[in-house]
């Protein structure tokens, strides 16, 4: 399109503009302001600035009566070249300020290379800020129209620790200046600590222009990353045009499928409106953190704004019509130069930054207020999920009150720390099309198989790990509590860890050494921890209670089933208790014969009889004389109090187990050459002869559970030994006549190679919510 339309079309929106706003009267004296601008025409954000620049012109001589000689020059996106611009329109042009895409680093260059603009005012539109502790004081003339970079940080941070990714992979677009790439790679990383994340890797990509071949250098670049174990991927700082490539490029190699996270900053995010659908379908599942502006959307300034924008951008880039939205960095644009032009009312260029500084108002994008060199004002940021042909907001973000759904919620919340976030991201369609978190960690790379999990196929305890095979629909059905064990530590792990169990038909030992020699990958199962396996693997924490124990039959002494009351009292107090009531009835016998000549007691039979029947209260003679009942009645409150304490004695005896083990340990089965059996494919066989020194002639190999009880009752075996799990589910199957003896040996986990990489679960292991979930 030829200039000579662009400018008609800016004497119609200038005609326009006379009716908004204060208009500039005849009488006023109108101040000319020559202002430079350096801005990259070739990229998205360019475009968007150099519109808005155009209509803050416009606006400034019909609301400022200011107007404004702006010296437009394009960068092209190079530093040399935003440098080399910046001195001319210094030097050549004399203007007063230069607003633009010059970076610190660039300023403090043409600073260097010309020292009479130490005082020279530089408004930055680079985003986000990054600013030096000492940078407001040895640059106080440079000024950035955005938010520190810090908040950016803070923000990836905070949406990795809501997941718990503990690695992530940064990738950005090669700048010409090393220290700014550093820079934010260093801050990033602080802010990932805090949520006990870090960056595993950073990759650096250069700029598209700088590329001869740009398709084969991204297919390998992208080939390395798809060849680690992180899937985390952070973009920041990187152009939209790049981002572009290199999604459309993550496309065909596959990194944009189940798995993988691809979280992209501001520079991205906010640009997505002008993308067609056809490049988001290459950004599916996409996470983007985007600064918002919502609330401030629905002023009429702002709509007037985004009709004008629409209309001049779509006549000076029709081929990018139908996406003509302003974005972020147009509306920042535009408030930049409102604040310069200002500032340019009440001050020369001598002093133009102090002006700018105490410069307070109300703009498109926000509250327009400096501190320290760049915008007081904390940044709000919005959370979008790229689906289908747009995105979906799912939270906002602040760095005063963490996650809201709500923007409106935030300003009845006490400030928190970024540790004690609101946990309400909405729901996530994730790369893949899947709606659960992925783990963020894979340790299957491209071309590599699942790993190889050895089980016990013949173990003699079932109830651990179970294998049967289905000949109908020829498949094999693994079950257990091991398994189940197995399972939910793998659901727990921070990564994913795609395996296939592989039933094992040898020994628990040969099992063992299969992992050592790299057959399998790892053994799970009812797999004791000893001492010697220790050379060949490393062990998982023990999910079950470890050691060897001995179960025999018990042998009860119906002797004293029988006499068993008569253990309610000693014999001292059983002589006792008849003595004195011996006593007393004779006395009671005595005094009535006497004294009472009562005829009913007369006689030996009389009295014994008595003596009986006063023990249980039921005496048919009567009691005539007064001292024989002064004795007789305080006996009785004695047998009452003996009577109810034999009682009790005696119920908790018979509560009590009176049986006792048929063989009481291990040295009496040596002693008697007694025979015992355990599991024939586990380490028992090795340490009963090794450590407890049996004879290998008097150990019995036993395959079943169910062989233990005949090999008991055939007198096959004397005793049993079980690992701890095994003896408690032995006596659970079989509770009536056998009983665990002696102590319990100390020599179960799952198994690795060692030095693995799977340790992690051990902290599973011990981990409440593993057993929680089962």
């Amino acid at each position: 399109m030829s200039w000579g339309i662009l400018v008609l079309l800016l004497l119609v929106n200038s005609a326009l503009a006379n009716g908004r706003g204060d208009r500039c009267q005849k009488t006023q004296q109108q101040r000319v302001a020559r202002m430079g601008a350096v801005v990259d025409f070739t990229s998205r954000v360019g475009k968007e600035q150099r519109i808005a620049m155009d209509l803050a012109i416009q606006d400034l001589l019909h609301s400022n009566c200011l107007t404004v000689n702006l010296d437009l020059r394009d960068s092209q996106g190079s530093t040399a070249k935003s440098t080399a611009a910046a001195i001319n329109l210094l030097n050549g042009k004399q203007v007063e300020a230069i607003i633009g895409t010059l970076t610190m680093q660039e300023a403090a260059l043409v600073s260097e290379i010309e020292n009479q603009t130490a005082n020279f005012t530089i408004l930055s539109l680079a985003s986000p800020a990054i600013n030096p502790p000492s940078a407001s004081l040895q640059m106080p003339n440079f000024l950035q129209v955005a938010n520190d970079i810090v908040i950016h940080m803070q923000c990836l941070a905070a949406l990795v620790g809501h997941f718990q990714w503990r690695k992530v992979t940064a990738i950005y677009e090669q700048k010409s200046d090393f220290s700014y790439n550093s820079g934010m790679i260093t801050l990033l990383s602080d802010s990932l600590k805090l949520v006990n994340s870090e960056i595993e890797h950073h990759q650096a990509f250069p700029t598209l222009s700088s590329l001869s071949d740009p398709d084969s250098f991204f297919d390998e670049e992208l080939k390395k990353l798809r060849n680690k174990s992180n899937r985390v991927f952070i973009l920041t700082q990187f152009s939209l045009n790049s981002a572009i490539f290199l999604f459309g490029k993550a496309k065909e190699t596959g990194m944009m499928g189940k798995g993988y996270v691809w979280i992209v900053t501001d520079e991205i995010a906010s640009l997505l409106d002008s993308v067609d659908s056809s490049i988001k379908y290459n950004m599916q599942g996409v996470i983007g953190i985007k600064t918002n502006f919502i609330e401030i959307n629905t002023t009429n300034n702002f709509a007037k704004f985004k009709t004008r924008f629409r209309r001049l951008y779509g006549l000076q880039y029709p081929e990018e019509e139908e996406n003509s939205s302003p974005s972020i960095f147009a509306l920042r644009t535009y408030d930049a130069m409102q604040a310069m032009a200002l500032a340019m009312k009440y001050a020369t260029s001598k002093h133009l930054s102090q002006e700018i500084v105490s410069t307070k108002f109300q703009g498109l994008s926000g509250m327009m207020e400096f501190k320290n060199g760049m915008l007081s004002q904390q940044p709000t940021f919005q959370i979008i999920n790229v689906f289908g042909r747009s995105y979906s907001e799912i939270a906002f973000w602040s760095p005063s009150f963490g996650f809201s759904d709500d923007m409106n919620k935030h300003l009845d919340m006490k400030e928190r720390t970024n540790h004690n976030y609101v946990q309400v991201l909405g729901p996530i369609n994730w790369p893949g099309g899947i709606q659960a978190a992925p783990k963020g960690w894979s340790t299957l790379v491209d071309g590599e198989r699942p790993l190889k999990i050895g089980i016990p196929a013949r173990g003699a305890f079932n109830q651990f790990v179970k294998v049967t095979y289905d000949q109908d629909k020829n498949q094999t059905h693994i079950s257990g509590f091991s398994i189940d064990m197995f399972e939910a530590a793998v659901k727990n792990l921070p990564y994913q860890l795609p395996y296939v169990f592989v039933p094992f038909n040898g020994s628990y030992d040969e099992l063992v050494e299969q992992v050592y020699y790299k057959g399998l990958d790892a053994a799970v199962g009812d797999i004791e921890v000893i001492a010697d396996r220790y050379h060949y693997v490393e062990f998982s924490q023990p999910y079950i209670s470890s050691g060897l124990q001995m179960v025999v039959t018990v042998k009860p002494d119906k002797l004293k089933e029988k006499w068993m009351f008569m253990n309610a009292f000693s014999k001292s107090m059983w002589l006792l208790m008849i003595t004195t009531h011996l006593s007393v009835c004779f006395v009671v016998w005595f005094i009535e014969c006497e004294h009472g000549q009562n005829f009913e007691l007369e006689g030996i039979g009389a009295i014994l009889w008595f003596s009986v029947t006063v023990l249980f209260f039921v005496q048919r003679e009567r009691v005539q004389s007064n001292w024989a009942r002064l004795v007789l009645a305080p006996w009785l409150v004695v047998i009452l109090v003996v009577t109810a304490t034999f009682t009790a004695s005696l119920t908790s005896m018979m509560t009590i187990s009176r049986v006792q083990p048929s063989v009481l340990n291990v040295e009496t089965l040596k002693k008697e050459n007694g025979t015992v059996g355990c599991n024939g494919n586990s380490f028992i066989i090795r340490y009963l002869i090794n450590v407890l020194a049996f004879r290998p002639e008097n150990i019995k190999r036993i395959s079943s559970i169910s062989d233990y009880p005949k090999a008991f009752q055939n007198g096959d075996i004397q005793a049993a030994f079980f690992v701890a799990p095994h003896a408690k589910v032995f006596l659970a199957c079989y509770c009536k006549g056998y009983m665990k003896t002696g102590p319990i040996y100390k020599p179960s986990g799952f198994a690795f190679v060692r030095i693995s990489t799977f340790l992690s679960f051990s902290l599973d292991i011990l981990s409440n919510t593993l057993f929680a979930s089962l």
